[in-house]
């Protein structure tokens, strides 16, 4: 047993359950965490809070452990609650420790310096699990807890705050070993028994593979091949099959030719989906009645679409007790077909850019991580055309939230430094965050960022133009990236022409380092029709 400050108890957490790399804020309130952390692992100082739980959030997708940020108090703590609603909302495993202010005067309203009033109640209200440290014979228990929420089914962001008294105390510092994640409930054998009934009486079955599919991988695959069975993702659940398989028609379901063959299913078997609005026409997706639902949380069975048969349990657990018949190849030939013709109608749709989608794919190892934050290239084809081969090489903002995607690529590089990470963002997104070029240059991931620079919010003037509003607030002020990257010593190319994108991608990919690649969409022929998101807008309104 050895003696240290609370930031000698945190690191030997972070190593006894694998953690390598911690992303934050160096702060007055949280200064011993950070000098331990620093001394015994990574710490990578991004420039903003939320952009630290963004790329904690990152590197536990794309390395499939732990995420770690720490942040200040107060204003602190505020600035990484977005991020916290993103990791959320995407079941990500992360543990967020922040600062809190000195324990005699919490509650007092004296005015300290980062002082927030109940700090608990925010972080309680953006994480799965909330806790404060109110001693020192509680810190390691408390952080191991946390732990343990982050890593359980389902998995979610678990917030720590720990005064600054109580970091500086002398903890008794001991090797544990990992948490072990709270055990799943067997499934129940009366509803595995309903839904084999119905499996066994489908002729024309169809697979919905969600982020509670992910790691079910082989499972599934079992299942959509023994019955020849159409596989759609939710974007969460992309990579599930590996995205050129000739049953995976993938995130289209609400393509018109993909609506079509669901409306010839006979049972809709779901796999850890939400059935999310914008993946569902805002919930007017017409899906099969006959619907087996498999979801480890047992809220979910039932709460968008009915379920004939409801199981509670973790994905591969369920589907290896499931009976299996064998499917109709027949059925398998309208899948196949189905998945051509929506990817032909897309491709069609994008004009040019198939040329930057695909030169994207070829460039790329299979096992390269692919970040999309939200941008019309991303929303309209990355998140659809440009093949997944893997789940952990999936990352985008599930709960919608622009500018994310550079702090979560740099994240999922660190995680993963063996293969380039690419990130996909626009001019308005990166403005968000456009500190975080300063953590790209400083760490030098192998990262290539790709902007697509159209002057402003793409997603949002197309949808005020296409619903008959006037424009506001989407056109910018943009910065020259070109100068930017300049003064950051980050290697730069300019792309005005889609079949110039392969040859400048080849040499940011060389670069094994950072690398930004802008698109100037205003030089691109438009595309022959413009992305608008499917969010409902009420109609007879006044614009």
């Amino acid at each position: 047993m050895a003696h240290g400050n609370g930031g000698d108890l945190l690191a030997q957490v972070l190593i006894d359950n694998g953690v390598d790399t911690a992303f934050g804020i160096v702060s007055v309130h949280n200064l011993p965490l950070v000098e331990a952390v620093a001394a015994r692992l990574r710490f990578v100082p991004v420039r903003h809070e939320a952009a630290a739980v963004n790329a904690a959030d990152g590197y536990a997708r794309a390395r499939g452990g732990l995420g770690v940020a720490i942040t200040s108090t107060g204003t602190g703590a505020g600035n990484a609650a977005g991020s916290l609603v993103e990791a959320l909302t995407a079941g990500s495993r992360v543990l967020h420790v922040t600062g809190q202010i000195d324990s005699p005067y919490l509650g007092q309203g004296r005015g300290v310096i980062h002082e927030t009033r109940d700090q608990l109640g925010m972080l309680t209200a953006v994480s799965k699990h909330a806790a404060s440290i109110s001693s020192v014979a509680d810190a390691g228990p408390v952080l191991r807890r946390a732990v343990r929420h982050a890593l359980s089914l389902p998995c979610g962001p678990s917030s720590v705050e720990w005064p600054i008294d109580l970091q500086y105390a002398r903890h008794q510092v001991t090797p544990r070993g990992p948490e072990a994640p709270e055990p799943v409930p067997e499934p129940d054998p009366g509803a595995l028994a309903r839904a084999a009934e119905l499996i066994a009486a489908a002729r024309r079955p169809v697979i919905w593979a969600g982020g509670g599919a992910v790691g079910a991988r082989a499972e599934v695959r079992a299942l959509a091949e023994r019955l020849h069975a159409p596989v759609f993702t939710s974007n969460s659940g992309r990579g599930t099959l590996p995205e050129d398989h000739e049953l995976v028609v993938g995130n289209f379901a609400t393509h018109p030719a993909a609506a079509d063959l669901l409306a010839e299913a006979d049972l809709l078997i779901s796999i850890g989906t939400h059935f999310r609005s914008n993946e569902t026409r805002h919930y007017h997706l017409a899906l099969p009645a006959a619907h087996v639902q498999i979801d480890v949380d047992p809220a979910a069975l039932g709460r968008v679409h009915p379920a004939t048969a409801g199981i509670a349990g973790e994905a591969a657990t369920v589907l290896r007790q499931l009976p299996v018949p064998a499917g109709d190849p027949a059925w398998r030939a309208r899948a196949v077909a189905t998945r051509a013709a929506v990817r032909a109608q897309l491709r069609e749709a994008i004009g040019p850019y198939r040329e930057i989608c695909d030169a994207m794919r070829a460039g790329l190892p299979p096992d390269s991580v692919i970040a999309r934050d939200v941008t019309i290239p991303s929303s309209q084809w990355g998140n659809r055309l440009l093949d997944i081969h893997h789940p952990r090489t999936n990352l985008f903002p599930v709960g919608g939230g622009i500018g994310q995607g550079l702090a979560t690529g740099i994240g999922a590089a660190i995680a993963k430094p063996d293969a380039p990470t690419l990130v996909m963002a626009g001019d308005g997104g990166l403005a968000v965050h456009l500190g975080e070029l300063g953590t790209l240059a400083q760490e030098k991931p192998w990262l290539v960022l790709v902007v697509f620079n159209d002057g402003g919010y793409g997603v949002l003037r197309n949808m005020q133009d296409h619903h008959g509003g006037s424009r506001a607030g989407v056109d910018l002020y943009t910065p020259d990236f070109s100068r930017l990257a300049q003064a950051l010593d980050l290697p730069y190319q300019l792309v005005g022409r889609p079949e110039a994108f392969a040859e400048a991608l080849g040499k940011a990919v060389a670069q094994h380092g950072p690398a930004v690649i802008e698109v100037d969409v205003t030089a691109l022929d438009p595309a022959p029709r413009p992305f608008v998101p499917p969010v409902p807008v009420p109609a007879g309104q006044d614009r």
